[in-house]
């Protein structure tokens, strides 16, 4: 029997959170404490030993690393916090992007040793560009190198936040004693016999009450920069009330004016229950943020949708999940109910769907609900065409919400079943984890049959491989990963302007289409279509198929078949026959008109390039640089303020396949880096058959 509903109406005590930040920083751990003191489980588990509840995939617990977000759901001071624990590694950037997309808040961790790290500054921009108000927690601050206040420092300068600390620990390394509360001006020692469950608060220790003092004023100034009240306040009393202090964080917090910051060291159960009532405390309800805008997806309009659960039912679908028992699809409720049983609509596709049961899920288990309201996050089954990106609504009211963008992928590899017997359990173990997995493609050359799988790095197609081998139970054969090339117009992607006619006898039927169309680059989008012809010259009915055969098209790309990006089409005319028209001919007319219009233009070959990061002892600094100058690398930024020296080039990913052995014998294996995907740029025209030969 299904449980009564968790998802409550009081959506003032919901905090929707994501746990974000580079690989190794203890995301995964920082959930695991979490998890163990708000009494969701009652035994912690550590990813060293492969036993984290929220890292549940064979891949994750074999690696030590996030691959997939996981979703858990617990309580603290009378609130629900859902919780998202995202991925760390580059490779996997979607799973925090479409967490990110759903979140009203979030915890950025930081190593107290390495600091902001490359990663640090992706997810920390994909939180910006969400507009989520975030926390910020340094970790490992029993390590030895831990570094608080360098940390802090380092948000400010890099990732150009305001960050105000609210604890500040006693001590570092083996000496870490605790932390000071500087809201409440207490001293937290916790208890290691009870692993962290049991703290105590004091007063604050002579040899820490001096620097408790300046940090409080520091805290407080900020602060008083934040609002023309406390401004008044601090000026007039020079200090700011504790009440005052509390709600002038929380709002401006939710506003994005600061960054609170806390620290401990989750491995050693340090200040992770200070960290919890910051989230209820400071992160936004629900009911805080902004209402979600979406739009009429017949006529675009705008409409807005306060997170009502009185109000019409608007639901974004951010990831799906196959089981054995069918797909599970997770999805926020901007606005209205869900209940097992009702028939939502999919603006995109136009078809209804049924939802069968919902779920609050906790990692890979799944606990039944009779009822979801505005502000929850909750998983359904039941839905047969419905994928990442799609909203979810009434046919009575439609609306569809903001789709998500993903990254373009950088890496390919060659993929063949092993058996005609696999050649089925591929296709479909294919499609299953494109429905999965927004990054990943895949694609068949027209001239070789080859069939080629694309994702986001070589650990990506790594672990597809993996799971396609273990989950799926397909025996294949892979090529090695290859750069996955790009094409883009040429000449500077100045509009060209061509018409094409396709005629033919075909069976004693014959076919006409005639169109005339415009193509040019458009720097935000892949690829974009327009129709502009007068209504009166090419009916209506025709013209998606244009606009289907410029993609395909650009999908196929051109002479060296590689896709064609950024490219819009304009359809500016044409020609139809009463009865010799149709959807074959306006199709091929299509096609012979993209294909016109590159010849004109011309083409670009694309490579993609990274932001690569490294962190080396000034004694082999110069060996990394010759190695990256002969690789092509442009260096940025070299940081010697510290005893490692930080490196930041930007470098042709087709330059840094195998870089890590590379990396450790050049410098004894005392370095460290880190990649990201930076953008497309052209391939130098001497290095073009080269590289693709």
């Amino acid at each position: 029997m299904a449980k009564k509903a968790t998802q409550a109406d009081d959506q003032s005590r919901i905090r929707n959170i994501g746990i974000i930040a580079h690989i190794d920083a203890g995301k995964t751990t920082v959930s695991e404490r979490i998890l163990f003191y708000t009494g969701k489980e009652h035994r912690i588990g550590e990813v060293h030993e492969g036993t984290a509840t929220m890292d549940y995939l064979q891949e994750e617990q074999e690696r030590g690393i996030t691959i997939t977000s996981a979703a858990t759901s617990c309580p603290w001071r009378d609130h629900t916090i859902n919780i998202i624990d995202t991925p760390g590694h580059v490779d996997f950037t979607a799973e925090v992007e479409r967490s990110l997309r759903v979140l009203d808040g979030a915890v950025g961790v930081f190593c107290g040793v390495a600091g902001v790290e490359a990663q640090s500054e992706t997810v920390w921009r994909q939180a910006n560009r969400h507009r989520v108000p975030r926390l910020a927690f340094v970790n490992k601050m029993d390590r030895v190198g831990a570094d608080f206040f360098r940390v802090v420092s380092q948000i400010k300068t890099r990732l150009g936040a305001n960050p105000v600390v609210l604890l500040m620990p006693m001590g570092a390394g083996k000496e870490l004693e605790g932390v000071i509360d500087l809201v409440k001006m207490q001293a937290i020692f916790y208890d290691e016999g009870s692993q962290g469950a049991s703290f105590e608060a004091r007063e604050i220790p002579p040899v820490w009450a001096e620097k408790a003092r300046e940090h409080r004023a520091i805290l407080e100034e900020q602060l008083a920069e934040t609002s023309d009240h406390l401004t008044e306040q601090f000026l007039e009393h020079d200090r700011i009330e504790f009440t005052d202090l509390v709600k002038g964080i929380r709002e401006a917090t939710v506003k994005g004016a600061i960054v609170p910051v806390f620290c401990g060291s989750a491995l050693k159960n340090k200040g992770i229950q200070r960290l919890l009532d910051g989230v209820v405390a400071f992160l936004p309800s629900p009911l805080d943020v902004p209402p979600t805008v979406g739009h009429h997806p017949v006529d675009e309009s705008p409409i807005p949708l306060p997170s009502d659960p009185e109000g019409p039912l608007a639901a974004l679908c951010f990831k799906t999940i196959g089981t054995k028992h069918g797909d599970l699809t997770f999805v926020r409720l901007y606005s209205g109910r869900l209940t097992p049983g009702d028939q939502v609509y999919n603006p995109r596709l136009k078809k209804m769907e049924r939802i069968s049961r919902i779920f609050v899920m906790h990692a890979s288990s799944r606990d039944p609900v009779e009822l979801a309201s505005a502000g929850a996050i909750v998983a359904v089954t039941g839905l047969k065409v419905s994928v990442t990106g799609d909203t979810l609504c009434t046919k009575a009211a439609p609306v569809a919400l903001e789709a998500m963008t993903f990254p373009e992928t950088v890496v390919s590899m060659a993929i063949e079943p092993k058996t005609n017997a696999d050649r089925d359990k591929l296709s479909v173990a294919l499609e299953q984890l494109a429905k999965e997995d927004p990054t990943f493609r895949t694609r068949t050359e027209d001239e070789t049959g080859q069939l080629l799988i694309f994702g986001m790095g070589e650990l990506h197609l790594e672990i597809v491989k993996n799971r396609l081998i273990n989950d799926f139970g397909v025996a294949i054969n892979v090529g090695k990963p290859r750069v996955a090339f790009k094409q883009a117009l040429g000449q500077g992607g100045g509009a060209v302007e061509v018409e094409a006619t396709f005629q033919k006898q075909a069976g004693g039927t014959n076919q006409f289409a005639q169109v005339r169309i415009r193509v040019e680059t458009d720097p935000e989008k892949v690829y974009s279509f327009t129709n502009a012809a007068p209504v009166d010259v090419i009916p209506k009915e025709f013209v998606p198929l244009v606009s289907d055969a410029c993609r395909d098209a650009a999908q196929s790309g051109h002479e060296l078949g590689f896709p064609i990006i950024n490219v819009k089409v304009t359809l500016l005319g044409g020609a139809a026959h009463e009865t010799d028209s149709s959807d074959v001919a306006f199709y091929q007319a299509g096609v012979l008109a993209f294909h016109e219009a590159l010849d004109k233009v011309g083409v670009d070959l694309l490579e993609p390039y990274m932001k690569l990061r490294v962190t080396v002892p000034a004694e082999f600094l110069s060996n990394i640089i010759g190695d990256l100058n002969s690789r092509r690398a442009s260096i940025e930024e070299i940081d010697s303020s510290s005893e490692q020296n930080e490196l930041i080039a930007s470098v042709p990913l087709s330059e840094v396949f195998g870089y890590a052995s590379v990396c450790r014998s050049l410098t004894q294996g005392r370095a460290g880096f880190s990649m990201e995907p930076l953008e497309y740029r052209p391939v130098p025209p001497q290095l073009v058959s080269q590289l693709t030969g």
